[in-house]
């Protein structure tokens, strides 16, 4: 099976102004996984360029539900930080 994070790339849409620009790296979105699963406090860690950096917070904001991390049998808040790369062709 494919994970989120692998499909990832297709969700990302490249903006027009980043590719007119030639402008391409790899955006580090920090973020917690809630208890019930929900992505909150997402925000940019590593900056490539502002239009990249937002496409990045949409993506992963738009992410479905995760599995919620486990201590001791229950719920707790687990902080993440996922790599939205940009590359052109």
């Amino acid at each position: 099976t494919v994970s989120l994070l692998d499909a990832l790339p297709i969700y990302v849409k490249y903006p027009k102004s980043a590719q007119e620009n030639g402008t391409q790296g790899k955006v580090v979105v920090q973020f917690v996984v809630d208890t019930d699963g929900s992505i909150i406090n997402a925000y940019v860690l590593t900056s490539v360029d502002p239009d990249l950096d937002t496409e990045a917070l949409r993506v992963i904001k738009s992410m479905p539900r995760w599995t919620p991390g486990k201590q001791k049998g229950k719920n707790v808040r687990v902080k993440y930080a996922v790599s939205v790369k940009f590359r052109l062709p």
